[in-house]
């Protein structure tokens, strides 16, 4: 039985154009340079009639089945065709006995061109495999769809694909003039002329699809006169009105790589980012319309519902996925329902794009130094813990409160970096402060000198301190456990004031701009890299909630604020270093504070903490450091490490000030370098030593502490101070009676409002 072939000869003087004008040999087909241009691997090979399987792959128009007629044309094999519309298995055996006879017979081979060969289902598809595996005959299959997606991968993987594009207008007026000058299967008898701009609209409209446009140009020419054909030699005139009525608007061209399918579903999503309702059951009634498969639809709202909702709504995922297994099961028509209702829901979701924060990550990998490893304690220690000591200093969340302590997670050359900033909307709102709260404890808790400021006695005796502030670095979990001992007693109104001496890298900062969102935080910080950490979270804030943060000593600070401005809690974290300052800093602080005031101070008193004469069990070099550790922490008041709890407290105490104090004794998982014992070696207890009159071998101390304690994690004792104060009965009353003319700020909250906001503008 023969096949139908839709190449055959016919009679063409009444068939359309488009068909007629057919290109019959790779000389007439227009456009499509990049695949059969001169030289090209597609053209070679049909010019040597040396072809594998192919698939012809783009939009309506673009000339797939044309280039399958001009390898008809071409070879010397026998071509058949089907389309798989109307054809399925049964037709696809008789076309595969025919090719085998024909091979086995005459030795011919057999080329099969399969229209829209994505409209068999997958069992078809794979009726091919075997024939096209052993050569019974190549495949050349055609289709609008994307293959790799709607065409057997086993077919895909055995088939050279070429994709067609739209052609370009330059192409289509060659495809027009083409046909215009063509004498035996175009117009090239007459004396074709054309209105400005009238063949322009034509081509214009056609968007890239020959067979569109020589459909209009045959209607446009056709009725131009009365009866055609007419004499050989008559004038036709062709109008711009008349080329607007032979084309009208072309029919929404809508296939997965076209650009407008593209764009609607560009304006679907962002519909549903922009929180539109309206808008995006327009765009999806577009898509339906236009036949786009649903499950693209449900997959690119999966994709909306992770990148544009997030964790605003975390379900919004499961809904969509929901929806798209029910449509599953349901299908079309009733199935729009489900594709409404995870439209709807998602485009009405809180929205947040957070997710978007993986890519800077990845960024931040993409860019990182070869030196970034991970951080030690972070190792796998099951493999060699005792050689290298990976492992060593981790902190097991589980084993604390709250499953949680803070330690360092990203390798050191990415501390401080932010790449998730949690938003403000819906379930991620909720989890916001415990983000950000476990965070800020992170960053503390990575830093070398945590809860240790202004440590310096002199300008020149910066570096010989520097060792004071190890003895007084508090992590882990001593940073979060003396955030609870300053937070926990305190009763916040949301629109409290709050000075905060020493913010660090924003660990108490941020918890108490949390308690008093429509009241004022203000705060000092030594370090621009602290002052750098605070502002990568405040930049994003408005002018007015945000804090205000300042890098400068706590004296200039306090100097620079508004002396009008009163606050309801200050909090001071190791600024009382140094008792040469601290009655000024005191009194300054005092001066801030209301009759309901409560003040409070963490301190870490660094003769309270471990030294390293602890760590020492030679006699000889233990007495040295003793003897030098006497020297340094001798009690006076003058010194940096000399002073204890009860002399701060006493100064306190003196400005009328009732105290409530409590000492925290808490030990610190070390991880101690060579390094760090030759800097307090050299800087510190070497000259109390000479200072002395102690003559001792420096490098001999040197190596034995190292070797006790160099690359080592040990236990590191520390002593902290928290006291909360308020003003004393007597000092209430002076107070009261000094502010009785400003009572009236706090008369109404609408009142306290307008003060804290101009306070803020202010500052």
């Amino acid at each position: 039985m023969k096949s139908l072939d839709l190449f055959e000869q016919r009679n063409i003087e009444n068939e359309p154009l488009a068909f007629r004008m057919r290109p019959r040999t790779l000389d007439e087909y227009i456009g499509q340079e990049h695949i059969i241009g001169k030289g090209r691997l597609l053209r070679r090979a049909i010019q040597a009639d040396q072809l594998s399987s192919l698939i012809f792959y783009g939009p309506p128009g673009t000339g797939k089945t044309t280039l399958a007629k001009v390898i008809a044309n071409t070879t010397k094999s026998y071509f058949s065709t089907l389309n798989a519309v109307l054809s399925g298995v049964k037709e696809l055996r008789l076309e595969i006995e025919s090719a085998k006879n024909r091979l086995n017979l005459y030795g011919r081979r057999t080329i099969l061109f399969i229209d829209e060969v994505h409209r068999w289902n997958k069992s078809q598809q794979d009726a091919l495999l075997p024939w096209v595996e052993n050569g019974t005959f190549i495949l050349i299959g055609a289709t609008t769809e994307n293959p790799y997606f709607e065409v057997n991968k086993a077919l895909v993987s055995r088939s050279r694909i070429f994709q067609l594009k739209s052609l370009t207008n330059d192409d289509l007026f060659k495809v027009a003039w083409q046909a215009i000058n063509d004498k035996d299967r175009g117009y090239g008898k007459f004396e074709v002329k054309f209105e400005d701009e009238a063949l322009e609209h034509l081509v214009n409209v056609a968007k890239g699809d020959a067979r569109s446009l020589l459909n209009a140009l045959q209607l446009a020419v056709e009725t131009s006169v009365d009866v055609f054909p007419p004499p050989t030699g008559t004038k036709l005139y062709i109008s711009k009105e008349v080329a607007e009525e032979s084309i009208q608007q072309k029919a929404v061209l809508y296939d997965k790589e076209g650009d407008y399918h593209f764009d609607v579903i560009s304006a679907f999503i962002k519909s549903i980012r922009g929180s539109d309702p309206d808008a995006t059951l327009y765009w999806l009634a577009k898509m339906l319309t236009a036949g786009e498969d649903p499950r693209y639809i449900f997959r690119r709202m999966l994709i909306s519902a992770a990148e544009d909702v997030g964790l605003a709504d975390p379900n919004a995922v499961n809904i969509v996925e929901s929806d798209a297994n029910a449509f599953d099961r349901i299908g079309l028509p009733e199935g729009r329902f489900h594709l409404a209702h995870a439209a709807l829901y998602i485009s009405t979701c809180p929205k947040s794009n957070t997710t978007l924060s993986l890519f800077d990550a990845i960024k931040a990998v993409s860019e990182e130094k070869q030196t970034d490893e991970v951080p030690n304690h972070l190792r796998d220690e099951s493999r060699d813990n005792e050689a290298f000591g990976h492992g060593k200093g981790y902190l097991y969340p589980h084993s604390f409160k709250d499953h949680f302590v803070a330690q360092q997670y990203l390798p050191d050359s990415l501390q401080g970096k932010v790449f998730y900033n949690p938003g403000n909307l819906g379930y991620e709102k909720q989890i916001g402060e415990s983000v950000l709260s476990k965070r800020e404890a992170q960053l503390e808790a990575s830093n070398e000198d945590t809860f240790v400021e202004n440590l310096t006695y002199s300008p020149n005796d910066k570096q010989r301190n520097q060792w004071i502030s190890r003895t007084t670095s508090e992590r882990g979990i001593l940073v979060e456990k003396v955030k609870e001992e300053i937070f926990s007693p305190l009763q916040f109104s949301r629109s409290d004031r709050v000075l905060i001496l020493g913010a660090g890298h924003g660990l108490l900062l941020w918890e108490a701009f949390r308690k008093t969102p429509e009241g004022l935080v203000c705060a000092q910080v030594n370090k621009q890299i602290e002052f750098d950490y605070i502002s990568n979270y405040s930049d994003t804030l408005d002018i007015v909630a945000k804090p205000f943060v300042q890098l400068a000593k706590p004296t200039l600070f306090l100097k620079n604020l508004d002396s009008d401005i009163l606050f309801e809690k200050i909090i001071v974290r190791n600024q009382l270093s140094n008792f040469s300052n601290n009655d000024s800093i005191l009194k300054k602080l005092k001066a801030r504070m209301t009759e309901d005031t409560t003040l409070v101070i963490a301190q870490t008193i660094p003769s309270g903490g471990s030294r390293l004469s602890d760590f020492a069990y030679d006699l000889d070099i233990k007495g040295c450091l003793l003897s030098a550790e006497e020297s340094i922490y001798a009690h006076t008041l003058e010194g940096i490490a000399g002073w204890n709890e009860n002399d701060l407290i006493e100064s306190i105490e003196k400005l009328n000030l009732k105290v409530e104090s409590k000492i925290l004794l808490q030990k610190e998982n070390r991880f101690i370098v060579k390094n760090d014992i030759e800097k307090w070696i050299d800087v510190s207890y070497f000259p109390s030593l000479e200072k002395l009159g102690i003559n001792e071998d420096k490098q001999k101390i040197i190596d034995y502490l190292s070797s006790q304690l160099a690359e080592k994690s040990i236990k590191w004792n520390h002593k902290v101070l928290i006291i909360h104060s308020k003003l004393s009965k007597d000092n209430k009353v002076k107070i009261s009676n000094k502010n009785s003319s400003n009572s009236s700020k706090a008369e109404s909250q609408k009142e306290w409002k307008e003060v804290v906001r101009k306070a803020k503008i202010k500052l």
